[in-house]
């Protein structure tokens, strides 16, 4: 069992059994979350990351520069550790960008969601 501490809800602590989805456990826990797709290929249901050790390799929606900046998709996600998170929109903050005012790094585009980053 691991413990997800809900860091900008006034670090309210949930125990999980880790059998499903974060977005699905803290969901029987009463916690009201934004979700949409359920299958990883969007980001309505994103929350950052601060703490601990988290498994996304299902999602399809985020790119490098996402992931770099701690985000996680709720839906696919599953905690390999306790987590510390953010949710809902005010843990948005690094999450959108202006592709035109800042255009994406070719190593930030995320063509293949499987493989390996290069070192």
């Amino acid at each position: 069992m691991m413990t997800i501490t809900l860091t900008n809800r006034d670090n309210a602590r949930y125990k999980v059994m880790c059998r499903r989805s974060l977005l699905d456990e803290l969901l029987d826990h009463g916690v009201d979350l934004p979700y949409g797709c359920r299958y990883g290929g969007c980001i309505t249901c994103a929350a950052k990351l601060i703490e601990g050790t988290i498994d996304q390799s299902a999602q399809v929606a985020l790119n490098n520069r996402q992931i770099d900046n701690g985000y996680i998709i709720l839906c696919v996600v599953g905690a390999k550790t306790d987590c510390s998170i953010d949710i809902g929109m005010e843990s948005h903050d690094l999450l959108y960008r202006n592709p035109f005012l800042e255009p994406l790094a070719p190593q930030d585009l995320r063509a293949d969601v499987g493989a390996p980053k290069e070192a």
